[in-house]
């Protein structure tokens, strides 16, 4: 599935596919597109025209740029909303998505995130700004679909898994102030990186929590 815009030419943006969205309708938007372009500095183009601080925001993605390519451009219309001087405290950001079950167009929240390009103290998961580091676990998610983790809840220094068993790890980790930092390799296709976020959002945790702060390394 492909996203069509027109401006002055016509333009393609292929948006990350998901299985499944929690989320399937947003009222009062504007939009934002990074789309994928070679000709570009970084092979990004970003169109911003129509986006009203006021407004929820939905970015639109082109799915084969990099976290590299991407994460500039996102961390930019952030902070462009947080000083805007007409601020609605109510209005979200969303990333765009195909929904494949539905057929239809899905959204992933990420109005909080706090975006760090750095690495996480090589996913020790023992971070002293945290209150309770004893109960901090990390997980890296690579370039070659490994996935690392690092969890004193788990009492393991490095486990590689897959995303097949992402879900059951994470419960694992599910404990009273337990707090989960996640770690994004910026090679990582956009793709990659909603699919992941589309499985964590989709495990139930009952105590444990996701950590807003995202760091992407390299």
């Amino acid at each position: 599935m492909f996203f069509m815009f027109s401006c002055g030419n016509e333009k393609v943006l292929h948006l990350p596919e998901v299985s499944h969205s929690e989320i399937t309708d947003i009222k009062d938007v504007s939009h934002a597109y990074l789309f994928y372009d070679e000709t570009k500095t970084d092979s990004v183009e970003l169109n911003r025209k129509n986006l009203i601080s006021t407004t929820n925001w939905l970015i639109n993605v082109d799915k084969r740029l990099t976290l590299k390519q991407a994460i500039r451009q996102i961390k930019y219309l952030q902070d462009k909303k947080a000083n805007s001087s007409h601020k609605n405290e109510t209005a979200k950001n969303y990333f765009t998505c195909n929904d494949t079950s539905r057929k239809n167009l899905g959204f992933i929240e990420f109005t909080d995130v706090s975006f760090k390009n750095e690495s996480l103290d090589s996913y020790s998961g023992i971070v002293s700004s945290f209150e309770d580091s004893g109960n901090s676990t990390a997980i890296a998610f690579e370039d070659d679909n490994k996935i690392t983790i690092a969890s004193t809840v788990l009492k393991t220094v490095i486990l590689e898994t897959t995303k097949d068993s992402l879900s059951y790890y994470l419960k694992k980790c599910d404990t009273i102030n337990g707090v989960i930092l996640l770690n994004f390799n910026e090679a990582l296709t956009f793709q990659n990186y909603i699919e992941y976020k589309s499985l964590i959002s989709k495990t139930v945790l009952n105590h444990a929590e996701i950590s807003n702060m995202e760091f992407i390394f390299n």
